[in-house]
């Protein structure tokens, strides 16, 4: 059984992470949505927010599994059998940073492997930081995201 994890902040998750959960999960036998509160940024949305809104919004796909973790993610997939990180890439830029992460990775752990998929054109200018910035000025951000992050959102601003 194959079992691969798309890692990530996810802060708000985007129709472009969707598309590549989606495609992954066609290639895979497992897919693990893995969420992580990045340290170098300041949270938009709670961890729990972003698990809670990932979950809703990925409930259609059987062979998708969204967890929250910390620590090392070669530590995570070790210890849960997963051999394979799925980054999406929308950019020279991305594909830069995340060489050398595979790269790091693969040194540590030879048994682990990193599989690239080129997100959709169409898509390539949706970032979570996009979307904050967006949404802090009044932008209309419903076609960018799914549902479940708007109401997340809207929960969460309004407390």
């Amino acid at each position: 059984m194959s079992s691969a994890i798309f890692p990530g902040s996810f802060d708000p998750v985007t129709n472009g992470h969707l598309d590549i959960i989606k495609r992954a999960a066609k290639i895979f036998d497992r897919l693990v949505v893995g969420v992580f509160n990045n340290i170098r940024k300041q949270s938009f949305l709670p961890v729990e927010a972003r698990v809670k809104a990932l979950k809703e919004a990925v409930a259609d796909i059987g062979n998708v599994e969204v967890v929250s973790f910390d620590g090392l993610l070669a530590d995570y997939m070790i210890e849960n059998d997963i051999q394979v990180i799925v980054r999406g890439l929308r950019s020279v830029t991305d594909f830069e940073y995340e060489q050398g992460q595979a790269q790091i990775i693969k040194s540590m752990h030879p048994e682990l492997d990193t599989f690239f998929l080129l997100t959709k054109p169409k898509l390539s200018y949706v970032s979570s930081s996009v979307i904050r910035e967006m949404h802090k000025f009044g932008g209309d951000i419903s076609t960018l995201v799914p549902e479940s992050v708007l109401i997340a959102i809207e929960h969460f601003n309004n407390k």
